[in-house]
């Protein structure tokens, strides 16, 4: 897993990166500015390639391997977007990567990971069976393993996102990430500080999955227990890697409602006509919920990605 990550370390995966990944637009709206009182400029990673900002912290994992390691093959575990984007890190440098998936992920996910030429083995829909599947993989095949956000070298790919960003819009006040295990969180901290000391950085999780939230606040690692949320991609636990970096780093946590996802989406969608999934909306439906003082402010929103399942979406409308 080697060292914690530094700003020299995501500037040398920024630059390995960069044959590999989408270099992604910036962009702004009238509308979402007037609405919060501040001026937003959203890191457009439903953009990126495989549609999420995942491909930058797999792409680095699996250039990082050496010979001997590569010639193994990669394998995960994952239901969703981290899958998808290691089967195009591995694709692009010519190994095999094995995918472990939940019996109950949808047909567009599997369809995703078996495009980019991802192996896929199902499992029952439990972290258990995930995490002990995928490493009887790793024990037969000898491949290695790429967990999908508590993994030093993700953490790294993750943190070139804000680098970008801070390299077109260098006065940001602030900057807001989505939450979940912690990746981009983590990356976006080492490299913002690195470079910005006075740079906030807010994360963003569902209120119904707010373990990050209440880790922050108990200075410990809370695990999730239930996780009843749209926002699929921010289902997990922080790891042991993630966790120590946002205690030291965040400068907050902020919740959102599912009610207040779906507001955001929609008014992205319908105003600045981009598509993004539930988990890249929380940290705006953070903001139109007021969880954050940004009045007057220049903020900086990771918009995480756009691979929208509207079968799934259609139960919570």
């Amino acid at each position: 897993m080697g060292q914690p990550p530094t700003l020299e370390t995501i500037r040398q995966a920024e630059r390995r990166l960069l044959p590999y990944i989408h270099r992604t637009p910036v962009l702004t709206c009238s509308a979402t500015n007037d609405r919060v009182g501040a001026r937003l400029f959203f890191k457009c990673e439903n953009f990126q390639k495989t549609g999420a900002f995942k491909i930058r912290g797999a792409s680095n994992a699996v250039l990082s391997l050496d010979p001997a390691q590569a010639e193994g093959g990669v394998v995960t575990h994952s239901s969703g977007n981290h899958g998808a984007a290691l089967s195009l890190a591995a694709q692009n440098r010519g190994v095999s990567a094995s995918i472990v998936m939940p019996s109950n992920t949808s047909a567009v996910k599997q369809a995703a990971v078996r495009t980019y030429g991802g192996k896929i083995t199902f499992c029952r829909p439990t972290l258990q069976d995930r995490e002990e599947t995928a490493r009887e993989i790793e024990l037969q095949t000898g491949a290695t393993l790429i967990h999908p956000y508590n993994d030093f070298r993700m953490i790294e790919g993750h943190g070139t996102a804000v680098l970008e960003l801070l390299e077109e819009i260098p006065d940001l006040d602030m900057v807001m990430v989505p939450t979940g295990g912690g990746g981009l969180l983590s990356g976006t901290l080492i490299a913002a500080k690195g470079l910005r000391k006075d740079l906030q950085v807010i994360g963003a999780e569902p209120s119904q999955a707010d373990d990050a939230y209440r880790s922050w606040k108990a200075g410990e690692l809370v695990p999730l227990e239930t996780a009843n949320t749209i926002a699929d991609g921010l289902r997990t636990s922080l790891g042991d890697k993630t966790f120590p970096i946002i205690r030291e780093l965040v400068d907050g946590m902020a919740l959102a409602t599912e009610k207040g996802i779906l507001e955001a989406m929609r008014l992205v969608m319908e105003r600045m006509k981009i598509v993004i999934e539930p988990s890249a909306a929380v940290p705006l439906a953070a903001l139109l919920e007021n969880q954050v003082d940004v009045s007057g402010r220049r903020v900086g929103i990771i918009l995480s990605g756009g691979n929208l399942d509207l079968g799934a979406l259609s139960a919570w409308m």
